[in-house]
């Protein structure tokens, strides 16, 4: 018979790993952790700017202000911004880099509209990553990996994360700038007060709105009630953003009636703005503990509310405000955001923390992500923007014939043809003096009101490529000169509506059956 071996006698034989190796598994583990806070966040972000990039070839005309402008020599470039959008001219120029690049090695395999995009994709899935060790350095990895998920699947990231503008860009050096000045509120140094500076700076000269996120820096110093020497580091740093910004800034003043546009607050960014506000101001109620001297809430709630509550105000002295300007705002909400999951679905059993709980929470969670979907999707279609300059483009194409007049309804529509200048060619612009190119300007320049209206009566057949019946009209003399012209010798043949814009058909009598 065999003889019966005690549990002590058979757990003698069992050799007990190395303790070298068991810190090795446990140091790849953490260093799995550490980088999954990152990896996760910023993969997601790539994958959902990826997603529908294309949208469906459409561009709207502030992306074909950017085309144009990139693909403008330099030059020509500096010549324009003397005259207009000064404000952007450091992103023009960085595009004009990154064209040359694209245009000679990737340009001809992914075409123009992606080429165009990528670098806002690439700027968003960055800030992504730096939400996520922000959320990690304020409160813990679980909260990193919260707030960078979270900032990933806010619509409006997701919506600028695939235009080719300048605010993916800013949103995420004021995300780096933020983690910088967490840093250096831990333990200040000349070399985080110049980084801090440095990545302002960029965003300011970027676009100079980026300068209200200073105040909210300030104020989570303030309020973390870091020493003197902290807040006198940060002082500097503001102070020597604030003058390398200046002359821009002064400069840009001539240009002010570019804004002129605007009117009050897009109902639609103020009820975006406030509802995001609302939720951060209720995650911002759920207790967190805080890893480091600046607290989470001392960081997000300013950074969430401030900049745009600034804006506003500033709108009451010249109408400024569009949600774009002052997209970082985001982040704020994020931070909250990512903080309030950790802590709502956090590992059953750790205080009080049950299965049911847990599960209901998920469950709710996942609800609120379903309900996101569709808005998800109609931003990846060409109904999402303003207008469409394909869509404009591809309509005066099947429309026209070559030799027939063209006029854009107001002026500054002759950005349409940007993009897409093969869909107009053979077309004669009757209002046109001076192309955009030729008179350093964005739309071009045109002629007298009188000589246009003479231009039309010589004109058998015309395009008219302008906006939706219900927006408002320009009183300069070229455009009331092309409205009593077209109302008082021509027939409306026949009209299309795209998105943003109306296409139409005018002949002389007896001209439209032909």
């Amino acid at each position: 018979m065999p003889v019966p071996v005690s549990d002590a006698a058979a757990g003698a034989d069992v050799v007990p790993a190395p303790k070298s190796y068991v810190s090795a598994v446990a140091a790849r583990n953490a260093r799995w952790a550490h980088s999954a806070v990152v990896l996760i966040p910023s993969g997601l972000m790539l994958l959902l700017g990826a997603w529908g990039i294309r949208r469906q070839d459409a561009l709207w005309r502030d992306e074909a202000v950017t085309y144009d402008m990139a693909h403008r020599g330099l030059a020509d470039l500096w010549a324009t911004l003397l005259h207009v959008d000064v404000v952007h001219g450091l992103y023009y120029a960085l595009m004009h880099l990154w064209f040359a690049v694209y245009d000679a090695t990737l340009g001809g395999v992914l075409g123009d509209v992606i080429g165009l995009r990528l670098p806002s994709v690439v700027a968003m899935t960055v800030a992504a990553a730096g939400i996520a060790l922000l959320g990690q350095r304020l409160v813990g990895r679980r909260a990193g990996l919260f707030a960078g998920v979270a900032f990933a699947l806010i619509p409006v990231v997701q919506q600028y994360a695939q235009e080719g503008r300048s605010y993916a860009t800013v949103c995420a050096l004021v995300i780096w700038a933020t983690y910088v000045v967490v840093l250096a509120a831990d333990r200040p140094s000349r070399k985080r007060w110049l980084g801090y500076a440095a990545l302002m700076l960029f965003a300011c000269l970027l676009h100079e709105f980026a300068s209200l996120a200073l105040p909210a820096h300030g104020a989570a110093l303030v309020v973390a009630r870091r020493p003197r020497r902290v807040l006198r580091g940060w002082a500097l740093a503001a102070v020597a953003v604030l003058a390398g910004l200046a002359p821009l800034a002064v400069f840009s003043t001539r240009q002010s009636d570019q804004i002129s546009w605007l009117m009050w607050p897009d109902p639609l960014q103020l009820l975006t703005f406030a509802v995001l506000a609302v939720l951060g101001v209720a995650c911002a109620r759920v207790r967190v503990r805080s890893r480091g001297p600046v607290g989470l809430r001392a960081v997000a709630v300013p950074l969430l509310l401030l900049p745009t509550l600034l804006l506003m105000l500033l709108s009451h002295v010249e109408p400024a405000y569009v949600d774009r300007y002052v997209l970082y705002y985001v982040a704020g909400f994020a931070l909250l955001a990512g903080a309030a999951l950790a802590r709502l679905l956090r590992p059953v059993g750790e205080r009080g923390q049950t299965r049911g709980r847990r599960s209901r929470r998920t469950l709710a969670l996942l609800l609120a992500l379903v309900a996101l979907l569709p808005v998800n999707v109609h931003l990846r279609s060409p109904d999402s923007r303003v207008d469409d300059v394909t869509a404009v483009a591809r309509t005066v194409a099947e429309m026209a014939t070559p030799g027939d007049g063209l006029l854009f309804m107001p002026s500054r529509r002759r950005i349409w043809i940007a993009a897409h200048p093969s869909a107009f060619r053979g077309l004669h612009d009757l209002a046109l003096a001076q192309s955009p190119l030729a008179s350093h300007t964005l739309y071009g320049t045109e002629r007298s009101g009188d000589t246009i209206r003479d231009r039309m009566l010589a004109t058998r057949r015309i395009i008219v490529a302008g906006d939706p019946n219900d927006q408002p009209v320009d009183g300069s003399d070229q455009e009331i000169a092309k409205r009593v012209t077209l109302r008082d010798a021509f027939h409306a043949c026949r009209s299309t509506e795209v998105r943003g814009a109306r296409i139409t058909e005018y002949a002389r009598a007896g001209g439209c059956g032909r």
